[in-house]
């Protein structure tokens, strides 16, 4: 058996969740930003009023700037799967690069090919031409999300697979199953509709700006009426998506329901918690692990398994088991984990001998047992349990800011409506600085659905330890530092330039 490094692994997760949370920071802007050009443009086209055009142009501006870094960082990220993470790729190759080669012929091709004549060709094509090729980067851009948002919705929820015992590898049986899995289908959703909220806050942020300075009114008053309808619009189905979310965790990822909401033990008619302190987060034994919480009563076992009386498995439930609910324990299954690893390594070395009854035999027990072959590889059976409390406080703070962002919206909405917006600075300045909390929630977003899977790189089939490269820990750790002062750089450069950008305002 290989020897872990602890260490490489560690450091190899640390690389990549810098990379990915780097690459987050632009990627919302550039999915919203482009359908509110979409927007501001069809308005143009028609109305043909100049200022609608010229409110599409800076906006299109400052999609640019964010497109270009954010392009470059998810190159970067991709690349990681080959240096870092060579034994999933080994592994789950067929599956997993099937929708990122999806993403990279068909999407990036689609927004690339039409982005040059979004921002060139103002008055060299028709009008009607260059807003459909608007439409199609930001259709396109949508899409290059969807593939990624496929192959992750497919770690969470590993379907349309079958796993070949000759070549160890697993190998893609239905595409379809894989596309439209319920919870690939759901976390495109709720994550596009998230990155829309945050441009919207974005827009809404930066318009208030100018109108506490009085400079671009008309601009800025168009800009958050149109954002501030998206945003609520976008905002309202985010919820929606949100709640199937958290559906789709109870069904399929029960150990992260468990962490999102501290629940240490099963219950009938659970409640869900809206805000708490946890105690000693590791502390199994305690029942209720709170200094304290407020909860609504019964609802968690209706958004989980919508059935306000359903039983909702606790974290002991889960490692300790629970028969009477039909719940395994997590020794059982790493019992069977390592039967099904060592039934394909008993038909390797049948199928070396030629020994045709041995191969059949040990095929079938493995076929028996394969769903359950990760936890082969587990030795602690509390360690099937996700970091609690960064997955609790993520998930609550991120739900809150989410019925912030609401509340914000339909103030900016009725303000306007009742042209008092100008003399709102109170509201204009918190518009202002909730631009980086729809950063923070979009990045919070991703530790629930990150940090809450572990310790599975794919859920109950492999684990993260198993899944990185054979590399010296030395040269991740090179690697990483190197990321970090490069993505540093790059944001910082995003930020002088969008700045600068925003400070100089649209051409008059």
């Amino acid at each position: 058996m290989d020897i872990l490094d602890a260490s490489l692994v560690d450091w190899s997760r640390a690389q990549f969740a810098l990379t990915a949370i780097y690459h987050w920071l632009f990627v919302p802007l550039t999915l919203g930003l482009s359908f509110i050009m979409a927007i501001t443009e069809s308005i143009y086209v028609k109305t043909g009023n100049e200022e609608w055009k010229n409110l599409t142009k800076f906006w299109m501006k400052l999609f640019g700037i964010n497109f270009v870094i954010g392009a470059a960082t998810g190159i970067i990220l991709e690349f990681e799967f080959g240096t870092n993470w060579s034994n999933y790729s080994w592994i789950v190759g067929d599956i997993f690069g099937a929708p990122l080669a999806v993403e990279g012929i068909m999407a990036f091709f689609l927004e690339s090919t039409f982005i040059a004549v979004m921002f060139f060709g103002w008055n060299k094509v028709s009008k009607k031409f260059h807003l459909f090729s608007t439409w199609l980067v930001a259709v396109g851009s949508n899409l290059s999300a969807l593939w990624i948002l496929v192959a992750n919705g497919w770690m969470n929820y590993p379907v349309g697979m079958e796993f070949n015992a000759d070549t160890a590898r697993s190998e893609m049986v239905s595409f379809w199953d894989l596309l439209f899995s319920p919870v690939t289908v759901n976390k495109f959703l709720h994550t596009i509709s998230s990155s829309y909220v945050v441009s919207a806050l974005f827009v809404i942020g930066v318009s208030a700006w100018f109108i506490l300075k009085k400079r671009h009114l008309l601009l800025a008053k168009r800009s958050i009426v149109v954002a501030a309808v998206f945003g609520l619009t976008t905002s309202l189905f985010m919820a929606y998506t949100g709640d199937g979310s958290a559906y789709h965790v109870a069904q399929k990822q029960p150990a992260k329901l468990a962490a999102m909401e501290g629940l240490y033990e099963g219950k009938e008619g659970a409640g869900l918690v809206v805000f708490g302190v946890l105690k000693d987060s590791r502390n199994f034994a305690s029942g209720d692990n709170f200094v304290f919480k407020f909860e609504i009563p019964k609802l968690l076992s209706w958004l989980g398994y919508r059935s306000a009386n359903a039983y909702v498995p606790g974290i002991n439930d889960l490692i300790n088991g629970n028969p009477e609910r039909g719940v395994e324990s997590v020794n059982s299954k790493m019992e069977k984990g390592r039967i099904a690893v060592t039934a394909l390594a008993e038909y390797k070395a049948a199928k070396e001998s030629k020994n045709d009854s041995v191969m059949q035999s040990s095929l079938a027990t493995f076929k028996a047992n394969y769903k359950y072959i990760g936890y082969g590889y587990i030795d602690d059976p509390e360690s099937i349990i996700p970091p609690i409390p960064l997955t609790f406080y993520s998930f609550h703070v991120m739900v809150a800011l989410g019925f912030y962002f609401i509340l914000l919206f339909m103030l900016f909405i009725y303000f306007t409506l009742k042209k008092k917006l100008e003399t709102k600075r109170w509201l204009l300045k918190v518009g202002l600085w909730s631009i980086p909390l729809g950063y923070l929630a979009s990045q919070l977003g991703w530790v629930v659905a990150e940090v809450g899977r572990q310790p599975w790189a794919i859920q109950d089939i492999l684990p993260v330890h198993k899944a990185t490269s054979h590399l010296d820990s030395s040269n991740v750790q090179i690697t990483f530092i190197l990321f970090a002062i490069l993505f540093t750089v790059l944001l910082i450069a995003e930020l002088r330039i969008m700045t600068r950008a925003i400070k100089n305002g649209p051409k008059e």
